[in-house]
């Protein structure tokens, strides 16, 4: 006999020892317990206090009640067939031809892309878990659906799988999922309801109207869909069907905190979970904030606004404190939509940690920026950032900036910084969310171009109150002197002192939102605001010592607000629920800058310089090595020498009085000629700036703008770092101390002297 005949030989008998085997196993009686209904495990979660909040528990108090085929509505039966294996009557447990478009699916994707599970694998797989979606675990699979159907009828099949698939929440099979969502039985649902059900059997964690509204109407209109197709109901019902409610309204809530503990059930493998779960809830805070959120709805529904939600964080712990995703989960429109974690652009939010970073750099809160005309190039044409107020400012300090929340200041600075820079650092507070690279945001990343979530803002705010620091966020009861494991730190405790300690300025807040605001409160707090683009969501956070608070204003839809801001929409919002949280718990003390280093030093209140005689003057926090060492040459014989770079702006704005900028001009003219300046400078970088290489950045991100001041007289310019040309108008920064040359084609020329920390 040849060798390959006898190869031959033996694989045609193993394969035939193998068919004999499976036929045998496959002829076995089943196991009398493999079929009995099961004893389902209960998941009980409790506020921080030991007051309930959910229980998986049936509202009898039994677990589950199985439901024999006969009970069931005959709707839920098709819709199960239709949406999961419309050959079920068909097959004997393996569908062939849904098994060939599967193989050739997963052979093109090179994994297992697509099952091809008929209803009786998907019962195998229940009642023998543990094999998972790869080749073998659908071999087992296949091998125990041919037993099933060996030994039950398909109405015994069908009986089993309703009564045992798992539908999202805790909840097992189709009575007890139809009590959570509908406060209905399982013998009587509506087409719509039933689709709703059979749509969550192929993932019921995260297609649950209570999770993922959006994905579970989706999944609901493609099984009215396959409900259409093959018959089981004509067009108008399927119609009628799709506009159904998701989730019906309901006088009794069945549970409490509902966005809270439908996300933690989530979180939790319900399957294997089981047994009392300590949560971080404070419930009665929570209740209160409700009523919050609600209020706040009805007083600007005539503005446009329908929806808001809230979220409230132990700064120490990271235990979630209270989680209101919307004015009411059970309403029938959008209510189980989470906008705690639902990414949206949060506008202005996200400038505090764009200043953490440059005072990392350098930049001290007396740094002056340039808030006038500029336009800065784009892979889409010129970007010319404006204002909120749509008036420019001239120069002004980074703490006025901040506070004020002026634009353009921060796209300046963030163009100074790098976009790629700045992104790094929201990536380290958290903000995963940010998923694009950062020429995709550009510099308006700095204006909060780029979705974040709710939680994700909240929890990077309270890293600034945990001086720079990122830690997770707690939903289980933490004791007495825990915290969260893993933490990393985006920005020095000096840099995050200095911004706490803007955000709790109301004086340097004025310029940008007046005398009144919600964002006084009789104990230390910061707040920030943020609108989004064509006033679609308004946000605002405040931070304590001891608690943070996040609030977001707007519709599910986006549809725009009627002239509502951070101020009137999100603030007042704010306002109440920072002093019904400080009612509870102890709001504390922020980190103070003195703490972390910083001392006072009198300076300038408009060029930022030490004060001189002719200055008003004002105190200022400066980290060690970062205090002014120049006097003001600003003011000068009683009238204001406004640099080139504001020349114009001040004419414009009647910042100079008659005569006042030519006679600037002439001192300035003469301090030239005593060799103590010119009107030529260099803006960016300022003489004494220092900078860092962030670890883990490609070289050809890590880089500063070059930029001066000119008169149209003075042609193009031209810049030397350490008397070497370069031709870009940025720099790669180099470790080591650089002078920085800038030389017009008229003659004149500034440098200054910059650092670049190993």
């Amino acid at each position: 006999m040849s060798r390959r005949r006898r190869v031959l030989a033996i694989a045609a008998g193993t394969l035939s020892a193998v068919l004999l085997w499976a036929g045998v196993w496959v002829a076995l009686p089943l196991p009398r317990a493999l079929t009995s209904p099961p004893q389902v495990a209960s998941v009980t979660l409790e506020d921080r206090n030991g007051l309930v909040l959910r229980s998986t528990r049936a509202g009898d108090g039994s677990l589950q009640r199985w439901l024999s085929l006969a009970e069931i509505d005959p709707d839920l039966l098709e819709a199960f067939v239709a949406g999961e294996d419309h050959r079920f009557y068909e097959h004997h447990g393996v569908d062939a031809r849904a098994v060939g478009r599967a193989l050739k699916d997963n052979l093109r994707a090179r994994r297992v892309r697509s099952g091809a599970s008929t209803i009786t694998m998907q019962l195998a797989r229940l009642l023998r878990p543990g094999a998972g979606r790869t080749w073998h675990g659908k071999v087992i699979q296949t091998f125990w659906a041919l037993r099933l159907e060996a030994h039950l009828s398909k109405q015994q099949i069908l009986e089993q799988y309703l009564n045992r698939v798992p539908l999202g929440q805790g909840t097992v099979g189709v009575d007890a999922a139809a009590a959570l969502y509908f406060n209905a039985s399982a013998t009587r649902l509506s087409l719509g309801q039933a689709a709703l059900l059979a749509g969550l059997a192929s993932a019921p964690s995260t297609d649950n109207p209570f999770v993922a509204p959006e994905r579970a109407r989706s999944r609901r209109a493609l099984v009215l869909g396959r409900i259409g197709r093959y018959g089981y109901a004509p067009a108008d019902q399927v119609d009628r069907a799709s506009r159904e409610p998701l989730v019906p309204a309901r006088a009794t809530p069945p549970f409490l905190a509902p966005h809270f503990t439908s996300r933690v059930l989530q979180w939790l493998d319900t399957s294997a979970a089981r047994g009392v779960w300590r949560t971080s809830l404070d419930l009665p805070l929570q209740t209160a904030l409700e009523a919050e959120v609600r209020h706040t709805v009805n007083t600007l529904s005539d503005r446009g606004v329908r929806e808001a939600a809230l979220v409230v964080l132990d700064n120490v712990t990271g235990e979630l404190l209270a989680w209101v995703g919307s004015p009411d989960f059970w309403a029938d429109s959008a209510g189980q939509v989470d906008m705690v974690v639902s990414p949206r652009q949060p506008g202005s939010a996200l400038k505090p940690f764009l200043y953490g970073l440059a005072f990392d750099r350098g930049y001290t809160p007396a740094s002056v920026l340039p808030d006038v005309p500029r336009a800065y190039p784009t892979s889409t044409g010129p970007y010319q950032p404006r204002n909120y107020d749509r008036r420019f400012h001239g120069p002004v300090r980074a703490r006025e900036a901040l506070a004020s929340s002026y634009n353009v200041p921060a796209v300046e600075l963030a163009d100074r910084v790098g976009a790629a820079t700045l992104l790094r650092v929201l990536h380290g507070a958290g903000f995963g969310s940010l998923t694009r690279s950062a020429q995709y945001y550009g510099l308006g990343l700095a204006l909060g171009n780029g979705d974040v979530s709710l939680l994700e803002l909240a929890n990077g705010y309270r890293g600034l109150a945990a001086s720079g620091v990122w830690r997770a966020v707690e939903w289980r009861s933490v004791g007495p002197g825990q915290r969260s494991a893993g933490d990393r730190r985006f920005i020095s405790a000096g840099s995050a002192a200095l911004v706490l300690d803007i955000l709790s300025d109301p004086t340097a807040r004025i310029p940008g939102f007046g005398v009144e605001t919600p964002f006084d409160f009789p104990f230390p707090a910061a707040v920030k605001t943020g609108t989004s683009h064509h006033f679609t969501d308004n946000w605002a956070v405040g931070v304590t010592g001891g608690f943070t608070v996040a609030v977001w204003v707007g519709n599910f839809d986006g549809q725009p607000m009627r002239g509502v801001s951070g101020v009137t929409g999100a603030g007042p919002l704010l306002h109440r629920a920072m002093l019904v949280t400080a009612r509870r718990h102890a709001p504390g003390e922020l980190p103070s800058p003195r703490a972390a280093g910083a001392t006072r030093a009198r300076i300038c209140a408009l060029s930022g310089l030490r004060a001189t005689a002719g200055c008003a003057d004002l105190d200022e926090w400066f980290l060690p090595g970062t205090t002014p060492q120049k006097e003001c040459d600003w003011h000068q014989g009683g009238v204001v020498v406004w640099p080139a770079e504001y020349v114009e702006w001040a004419e414009q704005n009647g910042k100079a009085a008659p005569g006042e900028t030519a006679a600037g001009e002439r001192a300035a003219g003469e301090t030239a000629a005593r060799g103590g300046g010119a009107q030529f400078q260099i803006v960016s970088p300022r003489s004494g700036d220092r900078y860092e290489i962030p670890p883990g950045i490609d070289s050809r991100y890590a880089t500063i703008a070059f930029r001066a001041a000119t008169r149209p007289a003075d042609g193009p310019v031209r810049w030397f770092v350490d008397g070497r040309p370069v031709s870009q108008p940025r720099w790669a920064l180099i470790p080591g101390s650089h002078v920085v040359r800038a030389v017009a084609a008229s003659g004149a020329s500034d440098e200054v002297l910059i650092a670049v920390a190993p």
